[in-house]
């Protein structure tokens, strides 16, 4: 029996990852008594109003104070506590120490939101676009690295993470009326990545956010194929990695089967996803191209999530023409 219905999803779309983490943190507090979750000064923009109403004992506002609040963390998993931090993800660089000591070093089982990952408040400027958090945390031992696709998998995630007696991040990328990737109910696994159509001309990789414009984009491949006659057809394995840290190092070899791998992620081409799956393949003797699509190593000017998007060539209609170019380049 499904635990979610096509209903709930439609509800946590519409909310965004954010209100979709707030809905999990719900059912995290009817699980575990031992759950508590602490926000520097986010409380609205983390979902947890309610959460906050009804569970005033199991949250903690420690104010606009990210390095003071890995330690307290830290310090309530030692006393048997279940501790869930929220911050804006582009803040993580601010206590990258305490999560290097605390959660990499000592194992302490924090588990770190990052809120409004990538562009989604791009017009707020740089200083709160995050696309280096996946690379900073990645390098660090000992902490799973998640990063869900939709609103379901976001509950999914949360609610997985709750068992890990081990740190972790979570990476929660979109805004207000997610796109939809899952329409229904799934076993979702930390660590085994889901392949959601097969092919084998070319394998795309994506993550977050960018597995919905993934999907799009193979969808106006095949319409510009089909448009421009010839008969030519293109099959695309699509494989969801919501799981950065760590990787599923057997699908990404399984992938080397195809003519071309392409890894897509609302992050630095630097350090992320792509760099994660090129390690895999350099154990590889014979392996295909390896196309990277990601955030040039630049940053833009300010401006709305569509406008980042665009800019950073992360739309399916500008996704689908670098695939296209890449597979006749071959």
């Amino acid at each position: 029996m499904l635990k979610y219905s096509p209903s709930d999803i439609r509800m946590w779309s519409r909310l965004g990852s954010c209100g979709a983490f707030g809905i999990a943190a719900m059912e995290l507090a009817e699980n575990d008594e031992n759950i508590v979750i602490l926000t520097p000064d986010l409380c609205y923009f983390s979902g947890l109003t309610r959460f906050k109403d009804e569970y005033p004992n199991n949250f903690y506002n420690l104010g606009i104070a990210e390095q003071n609040i890995i330690g307290v963390a830290a310090g309530m998993a030692k006393e048997g506590l279940n501790p869930f931090v929220t911050t804006y993800a582009s803040f993580i660089s601010r206590c990258l120490d305490q999560i290097k000591v605390n959660m990499g070093y000592m194992k302490l089982p924090v588990k770190l939101i990052g809120l409004t990952a990538g562009l989604a408040v791009g017009i707020l400027g740089a200083t709160h676009v995050a696309i280096e958090d996946i690379a900073l945390i990645r390098s660090i031992p000992n902490i799973t690295i998640l990063s869900p696709c939709d609103c379901m998998e976001t509950v999914k995630c949360i609610l997985a993470s709750q068992k890990l007696n081990s740190p972790c991040y979570i990476r929660l990328t979109g805004s207000f009326n997610n796109p939809i990737v899952h329409k229904e109910d799934y076993d979702f696994e930390i660590g085994k990545a889901q392949i959601l159509q097969e092919g084998e001309d070319i394998a795309v990789i994506a993550t977050g956010s960018m597995l919905n414009a993934a999907l799009k984009a193979v969808q106006t491949i095949k319409d510009i194929l089909k448009i421009n006659g010839g008969g030519e057809e293109l099959h695309v394995k699509v494989i969801n990695i919501h799981t950065i840290k760590p990787i599923d190092v057997e699908i990404v070899k399984k992938c080397c089967k195809a003519k071309l791998i392409v890894t897509i992620e609302e992050h630095s081409i630097i350090g992320g996803l792509g760099s994660a799956v090129s390690e895999c393949l350099s154990e590889i003797k014979n392996k295909p191209p390896h196309l990277f699509i990601g955030i040039k190593d630049k940053y833009i000017k300010a401006g709305s999530y569509e406008y980042m998007l665009e800019q950073y060539g992360l739309t399916p209609q500008a996704i689908s023409e670098k695939i296209l170019s890449a597979y006749r380049n071959l």
